[in-house]
């Protein structure tokens, strides 16, 4: 009876050359068994950098300031954002917090997919409490590296 390595034509693995073949992975393993004991809340593991932001609360939306077009405003050619249409005199438009303004028709259809201003992405208040913490989370770690920026500067000068 032949061998295994006879019947299919190969030499037997030197296991030095197998460890050599198998160092990545076995680094990728330790690695990934390493990342087990660090504090995951250290990492942002949270997916809403990826997606898009949940609707706007609707009490926001029902909150957004109606603004009447001057002539003034008319006259300088104005443009809603989302459409690129000049808005007319004496139009009802919705005014976002940032002070950008929009067709009703076109706003609110965005607020209700996603929470921010299409221009400058302001965000309004949703009516999702894990988005509202992942907000709060994130502003608390912005401020932490705000001070500590200025604490390392304040050190060197």
């Amino acid at each position: 009876m032949a061998s295994y390595f006879d019947e299919h034509n190969c030499e037997p693995t030197n296991p030095e050359e197998q460890y050599r073949q198998n160092a990545l992975l076995e680094l990728a393993r330790s690695l990934m068994q390493g990342l087990d004991l660090f504090d995951s809340g250290a990492f942002d593991l949270s997916d809403w950098d990826q997606r898009l932001p949940p609707p706007a609360a609707k009490t926001a939306v029902q909150t957004l300031t109606v603004v009447i077009i001057s002539l003034e405003q008319a006259d300088k050619g104005l443009k809603c954002p989302v459409c690129l249409l000049e808005f007319e005199e004496e139009e009802s438009v919705r005014e976002m917090p940032c002070k950008h303004l929009f067709h009703s028709g076109c706003i609110l259809p965005w607020l209700g997919k996603t929470n921010s201003c299409p221009l400058c992405r302001l965000e309004l208040p949703t009516d999702n409490p894990e988005y509202e913490e992942f907000k709060k989370d994130k502003e608390r770690r912005r401020q932490r590296e705000h001070r500590l920026e200025d604490l390392h500067g304040s050190m060197y000068t």
